[in-house]
């Protein structure tokens, strides 16, 4: 068996922070009517989200489900439930409101889940950070 890279595990929480951060920002832009409190409530989150985005891959490397589509979409199961948990608490946090926090955590369920499904198959086809055992699996594969 292979090694996957602490790097490897660093550069998608950097990436899929920076398409999931612009998706809060914009949901909760739309849903407060107010920009600041968008911004406000996306970069609060960055922090948050990337200890729990990379303690979450670090997790799911002790997972034993081989790499397919079943295990991607329980990854992002799993993941959306953390995201949303921490979205709905900022967000009442930051607006005062408890219904405008579960407001944007409902509405990002739609939308990160298909992001970061779309996330996942893109760093499944990127070899940053594979070792040449695995890298070589995974080109078969494709």
């Amino acid at each position: 068996m292979g090694k996957i890279s602490h790097k490897r595990h660093i550069a998608k929480t950097i990436t899929w922070r920076l398409v999931g951060t612009l998706d809060t920002i914009v949901l909760s832009w739309f849903i407060t009517g107010n920009p600041t409190t968008g911004l406000k409530i996306g970069f609060s989150e960055v922090i948050t989200k990337m200890i729990l985005y990379y303690l979450h891959e670090r997790a799911w490397l002790r997972v034993k489900i081989p790499e397919s589509r079943k295990r991607h979409l329980l990854k992002t199961v799993s993941w959306r439930i953390i995201g949303t948990l921490d979205t709905v608490v900022i967000s009442w946090i930051i607006s005062g409101n408890p219904m405008t926090g579960l407001k944007i955590g409902v509405l990002e369920v739609i939308t990160k889940m298909v992001l970061y499904y779309c996330h996942e198959r893109a760093w499944y086809r990127i070899n940053f950070g594979l070792d040449k055992i695995i890298r070589s699996k995974t080109w078969k594969k494709i």
